[in-house]
């Protein structure tokens, strides 16, 4: 990550200053020249700039020091040669000393310890808050206090801040950089709050400033000299700045593999984009619940992953890990179930209804539901894999449960709803049938309470049936024909929101709209309820963007 972090401290006498900063050196890209063994001009300024680092790193803290610097300002000695740790995964070196070694950076690090220390401060001057522009880099900063017995106040202020060119890998990276960094801060402000109590043991500092005399002038002497200290001094840590370069390296680093660069061949899809927002809200969650009272327990963990519903993609590793006998594919899952049944269960899943499998096999129920899901859009799966207990439909629309789990009487009375029995045959062994014969293991019995026929639509199921009833086709080349199926209807969603929602268009212009996109004639009906399911499913990223355009439209002409 092409970023920096740094230490900052507000000192009594001298202001805002940088104590301790952690940068990465990407190793330079090898060229032809290089490769074939000829030397390259360059080689031998890059040699020297190795060399010189340390001295460049001391050259840049003496002609500090030069200055007005005191304990408190200082880190590392001016003879300290800095920390240095590589990374033999990728080559990047990361360095640390009490300043950057580039000129370039020591006046934006500068900036940033200032702004930090005096005017880009939150409520109650503890805490993180972003700021930056363009020129001078952004930055997250959090500010935080260590106890002092001899400061005013009896505590001193700090800042941690990150500079980074990029804004929105920055933003992105919060909920990471806010949970990580307060883990450090609070070591640091732990182990100082144990030297301060000790401290107030042996002299308590309250009583010995209420009996002295109060002169300005003196101040920082009636202190004992003692009106700049160390943070080493504060917290008695005599590995702290190898500490800190330890905490700031792996930040770097852990940071820059948490989120990379991706090229993608045209627009993000809508699965895409919500999966996105999801990963987001789970980040913003966890850190709530981590930075309340008593942090984040595994069972609410695994609790708010399965609300968010980031549970929704389950690869082949994880689904080959389920014991016992599985689903392989859909059209596995048809065979097993037949023709008619698998109609009506997928018909269910495509109109938005409840699907509620209930058996003894959690295993069997899972992969049932992950081959199920890949029928709708992510943004439309809301599912409970396994429940000991009913789950009312505006929580899931996908719902497992255990065999003595009764369904109350208004859900197996209704349409919206389709209950899968899964019972075993106790007259089969397992050991005896095998392990992965599901037609003499299990018997499946499918109700609903639907009236309405399921043969004539959507269209979607209908060209879903064709692939899946032609043997020559194999289960990649329908999966393929799925996609596709799914992208060419999520593009009939979006034209149908955008004039049905945004533009607020009558019912004839919705009509000739459904009559333009195909969604007309036999099954017109199911084709509708999956097109106004499927537009619950749509990211917040795509109407904010349509709303915004739209609106940005109707002012144009008047300015």
């Amino acid at each position: 990550m092409n970023a920096l972090v740094a230490l900052c401290h507000f000192c009594e006498l001298h202001g805002p200053r940088t104590l301790f900063c952690t940068e990465a050196l990407h190793p330079p890209s090898p060229s032809p020249s290089s490769q074939t063994g000829a030397p390259v001009p360059g080689d031998r300024d890059r040699d020297g700039d190795r060399e010189g680092e340390g001295l460049t790193m001391r050259a840049n803290s003496s002609a500090t020091q030069r200055g007005e610097m005191c304990e408190g300002c200082r880190s590392l000695p001016a003879s300290h040669p800095g920390f240095v740790s590589i990374d033999d995964e990728t080559g990047i070196r990361f360095l640390s000393h009490q300043h950057p070694r580039q000129p370039q950076l020591f006046s934006v690090v500068r900036q940033a310890c200032v702004r930090s220390l005096s005017c880009e401060v939150c409520p109650g001057r503890e805490g993180p808050i972003f700021f930056g522009d363009e020129q001078h880099g952004f930055v997250f900063s959090h500010t935080f206090f260590i106890k002092d017995s001899l400061a005013r106040g009896f505590q001193r202020w700090y800042s941690i801040v990150m500079v980074a060119m990029d804004r929105i890998y920055l933003i992105n990276s919060w909920p990471f950089l806010l949970r990580h960094l307060r883990l450090t801060i609070q070591s640091l402000q732990s182990t100082a709050l144990k030297v301060f109590d000790n401290e107030q043991g042996v002299c308590p500092q309250r009583a010995v400033r209420m009996n002295s005399v109060f002169s300005p002038a003196v101040f920082p002497h009636q202190r004992s000299g003692n009106a700049a200290r160390s943070l080493t001094s504060l917290t008695q840590h005599q590995n702290l700045w190898a500490s800190l370069h330890s905490s700031f390296s792996w930040l770097l680093k852990a940071c820059g593999c948490r989120l990379t660069e991706k090229l993608l061949e045209g627009a993000p899809t809508e699965d895409t984009l919500v999966l996105i927002e999801r990963q987001t809200e789970q980040e913003e969650e966890m850190s709530c619940w981590e930075g309340a009272e008593g942090g984040c327990s595994t069972s609410q963990r695994h609790q708010l992953e399965s609300e968010l519903g980031l549970d929704f993609l389950c690869d082949d590793e994880k689904l080959n890990e389920l014991p016992g006998p599985k689903f392989r594919s859909l059209r596995h899952l048809r065979q097993v179930l037949g023709g008619a049944e698998f109609r009506q269960l997928v018909w269910h899943v495509l109109m938005g209804n409840q699907v509620i499998w209930r058996g003894a096999d959690p295993g069997l129920i899972q992969s049932a539901f992950t081959l199920l899901k890949s029928l709708l859009p992510v943004g439309c799966v809301r599912s409970v894999p396994y429940s000991a207990q009913y789950e009312e439909a505006y929580k899931c629309n996908f719902l497992g449960l255990s065999p003595d789990v009764n369904i109350p009487t208004h859900v197996s009375s209704s349409e919206f709803s389709l209950l899968v029995d899964v019972s075993t045959e106790r007259s089969c062994r397992m050991s005896a049938v095998g392990e992965d014969d599901i037609y003499s293991l299990y018997q499946f019995n499918i109700s609903s309470a639907n009236t309405q026929p399921t043969d004539r639509g959507p269209a979607l199921l209908n060209k879903l049936e064709v692939a899946l009833s032609n043997e020559n086709l194999s289960v990649d080349v329908v999966s393929h024909c799925l996609l596709c199926l799914k992208e060419e209807w999520m593009n009939k969603v979006k034209v149908l929101f955008k004039f049905s929602k945004v533009d607020g268009r009558g019912r004839e212009d919705t009509q000739k709209v459904l009559a333009l996109l195909g969604a007309t004639g036999p099954g017109e009906e199911d084709n509708v309820r999956l097109l106004k399911f499927w537009m619950t499913g749509l990211s917040k990223t795509y109407k904010s963007h349509l709303m915004t355009a739209v609106r940005g439209g109707e002012r144009s002409p008047s300015q």
